[in-house]
């Protein structure tokens, strides 16, 4: 087949594929129901996310300091030569 059948029908393929990966419907809302004053908590999920964004800047930080520290090596060594 040439490319004039077969990207769209790769293209339709991927868009009937991907009509199924819809995210599953949320859960009740606590309390009973809506209106309700009954154990009424702060809205959104419970996840925490402190300490990955801990290794998350962490991770970073030493990335970019061994960066910085191969550039500033690699202008000192051409100095040191001359």
């Amino acid at each position: 087949m040439n490319n004039f059948i077969k990207k769209p029908l790769l293209a339709a393929l991927f868009l009937f594929l991907g009509a199924g990966a819809f995210a599953q419907v949320p859960p009740p809302p606590p309390g009973g129901g809506h209106g309700g004053t009954e154990n009424e908590g702060p809205g959104g999920g419970g996840a925490p996310i402190g300490g990955g964004l801990a290794i998350l800047l962490s991770l970073g930080a030493a990335y970019g300091g061994g960066k910085i520290y191969r550039h500033w090596k690699s202008n000192n060594d051409d100095k040191l030569e001359d």
